[in-house]
């Protein structure tokens, strides 16, 4: 795009040094040639805002596949800690029912025991 620009001026150039030109061609020659001046920095300008906001997606979507990486880990870490907890109040039910089931087996040795008194 930029290469269009200068072969404009360019071509502008070469008019003017082969035709000759009224006030009224050399001020709208002038004027087009401001306004292709002013349309290049614009261009450029554009290249360099597009550039910057290719970086900040590039940017944003390392980000993206970081975070999503670290919700993968996190989901597999809550699923162990809830497969841990489930362990573990299954083995304190165990140990509950085991002492609950101990208590019975006294309390029904100590009815035997009165019962054969």
């Amino acid at each position: 795009m930029q290469n269009i620009f200068v072969f404009l001026l360019n071509l502008l150039y070469l008019y003017t040094i082969w035709y000759k030109m009224t006030e009224e061609d050399k001020k709208l020659l002038n004027t087009f040639e401001g306004k292709l001046r002013h349309f290049m920095y614009l261009f450029e300008e554009l290249k360099k805002e597009n550039t910057s906001l290719r970086q900040l997606l590039s940017d944003k979507e390392a980000e993206i596949s970081r975070l999503d990486e670290k919700i993968k880990d996190l989901e597999i870490q809550y699923t162990n800690l809830k497969t841990a907890r489930i362990i573990s109040i299954n083995d304190n039910e165990l140990r509950d029912t085991k002492q609950r089931l101990a208590r019975l087996v006294r309390e029904v040795d100590k009815c035997i025991a009165l019962l054969n008194e």
